[in-house]
């Protein structure tokens, strides 16, 4: 109930709501099955955050060319205080599936973790690029 207030709290009050958020910035996703990982931006997008992929590398930390560059990773997720962001989505192009997730940022380490259908992943914690 309390998240619900707050959400409509945030929709009234548009973006000032967060500016400035310490989840603005690029982050460096934790590896995937391959090794593979990627560099996504995460800024406002209406009442919550939106983070969009614009790197990827190999396991070797070689940059590559991936289709999903430019793609969305996550969105709708609110910021809610104390570094708790939730009720987002976060989608996996590893395993091709978009999870309800939440994300606790401390400093510069973001856990990230996510659901479907009461399947649940540790999205394991990202680190701060810039």
């Amino acid at each position: 109930m309390k998240r619900q207030i707050l959400s409509a709290v945030l929709v009234l009050t548009g973006t000032a709501a967060f500016a400035g958020d310490p989840l603005e910035g690029v982050w460096k996703t934790k590896p995937d099955d391959d090794g593979k990982f990627g560099f996504v931006e995460v800024k406002p997008c209406g009442p919550a955050f939106c983070g969009t992929l614009i790197k990827a590398f190999d396991a070797t930390g070689a940059e590559i060319a991936s289709d999903n560059i430019g793609k969305q990773i996550i969105w709708d997720m609110v910021a809610y205080g104390n570094g708790v962001y939730d009720d987002g989505k976060v989608w996996s192009p590893d395993r091709d599936k978009t999870y309800n997730s939440e994300m606790q940022l401390t400093g510069n380490a973001l856990a990230v973790k996510g659901c479907v259908l009461g399947i649940c992943r540790d999205g394991g914690t990202w680190e701060r690029v810039k």
